[in-house]
């Protein structure tokens, strides 16, 4: 890698994005910050981090085209990249057998949109110049990937698939020096979260794990901030799961 570290991190105005920007602008990384589309909220993310030179970006990822555009807008600025983190996501309940078919069928193509194909053509996109720098990549999937979302099936289905294609990247880019990791968090507290956990259901969460809480965005962006900076390129293919034991894969 570069001596400055390039970053694009993708849904990084707010929650665990904004976290994982913050942190590795610490670090002294360079970072792009991704928004779907608001510009003005992505480049006020930027201009609150740490050090200089970050830059804010805005893409619609369930647009086919909108992932090789941003590549391009990225690579242009940073002139290369060394880690690419795929945190933007899409949640919306969907449960099977309510609703009408073109309604169901329309919310799983925007998770699978936004939550799989996106990431995928992202990575696609910024390939060469990753290559190049025998760079990271980085995937955050979810604990739904593995427990299941009876709520909104597409997005298990998404991160399920999100964790085989980082697996399969990592046989695939093993011989050009590129890590390549996925981090699967199950409940975290943020603002999109916050008052489903203040709720009546919140105490039930919280049971969940035997520490009695969530996890936060900050402990989720340390291990971002490991795979990104310090683990081992034998590390390649993991998945970290940061879930407090409140689902344990044999």
């Amino acid at each position: 890698m570069t001596s400055i570290i390039r970053v694009l991190i993708t849904g990084g105005t707010r929650g665990i994005g904004r976290a994982c920007a913050e942190v590795l602008a610490i670090a002294g990384c360079r970072v792009a910050v991704h928004g779907r589309c608001d510009l003005e909220a992505a480049k006020a993310a930027a201009a609150a981090l740490p050090g200089e030179g970050h830059l804010g970006l805005i893409a619609d990822l369930s647009d086919p085209v909108a992932p090789s555009r941003l590549a391009v807008d990225a690579l242009a600025a940073f002139g290369g990249l060394d880690v690419l983190i795929n945190n933007a996501g899409l949640y919306e309940p969907h449960p099977l057998g309510l609703g009408d078919a073109p309604s169901f069928d329309a919310a799983w193509d925007r998770h699978l949109d936004v939550n799989l194909n996106g990431p995928a053509r992202l990575i696609r996109a910024c390939l060469h110049d990753l290559k190049r720098s025998q760079g990271r990549i980085i995937n955050i999937t979810s604990r739904g990937a593995f427990r299941g979302e009876p709520e909104c099936p597409a997005y298990g289905a998404a991160k399920a698939g999100l964790n085989s294609l980082t697996q399969s990247l990592a046989l695939a880019l093993a011989g050009d020096g590129v890590g390549c990791f996925a981090i699967a968090p199950g409940w975290v507290e943020t603002d999109m979260t916050r008052e489903h956990l203040a709720g009546p259901g919140g105490d039930d969460v919280r049971r969940q794990s035997p520490l009695g809480r969530v996890s936060t965005a900050d402990e989720v962006a340390a291990a971002v901030r490991f795979c990104a900076l310090d683990a081992p390129l034998a590390m390649t293919g993991a998945i970290l799961d940061i879930n407090g034991a409140s689902y344990l894969r044999t």
